[in-house]
């Protein structure tokens, strides 16, 4: 199960799960679900930026975390992300769960649960597999009600076409 953030982590990712929303913003108009992703570094100095490119490249690993990811990876030249920190909107699917343990992220900061596809405690916990060779800190439930309302939205805007 997914740890529910406290009130320290609440407030302490609230700021960078804001930027991750206004990304997730980003695909306003687009085919791409409104999820978007930063990666902070101990500092928690945003290196970097992503949101869903999915439908717009035709990519299949264009997910907000992994476009996040290679950023950040960008930015500091190689691709350990030792004692970073992956903030998104949507909790990660196996595919973006499993790049933040190969990038030796620290921890995965999510808005929203994603009861569908989640791979950090709610349909699985790929994240914290004791078998893994390593594991992520989890916190779930950052601004949940904002994060869950633009996915609430894109979706009731698509079905009534």
């Amino acid at each position: 199960m997914t740890r529910r953030a406290e009130a320290p982590h609440e407030q302490s990712y609230a700021a960078q799960l804001g930027e991750a929303l206004a990304l997730a913003a980003e695909t306003a108009g687009s085919q791409d679900v409104p999820v978007g992703a930063v990666v902070v570094d101990r500092r928690g100095t945003v290196i970097g930026r992503g949101h869903n490119v999915r439908e717009e490249l035709g990519d299949p690993t264009g997910h907000a975390e992994v476009v996040a990811l290679r950023d950040a990876a960008t930015t500091l030249g190689h691709w350990r992300l030792d004692g970073c920190t992956l903030v998104v909107t949507l909790e990660p699917c196996v595919m973006c769960a499993g790049a933040a343990m190969a990038a030796r992220l620290e921890r995965v900061v999510f808005g929203a649960c994603d009861p569908k596809a989640g791979a950090c405690g709610s349909v699985w916990d790929l994240t914290r597999d004791p078998l893994a060779t390593h594991t992520v800190e989890v916190i779930g439930g950052v601004r949940a009600d904002e994060a869950a309302g633009l996915l609430v939205d894109f979706f009731e805007g698509r079905r009534l076409r």
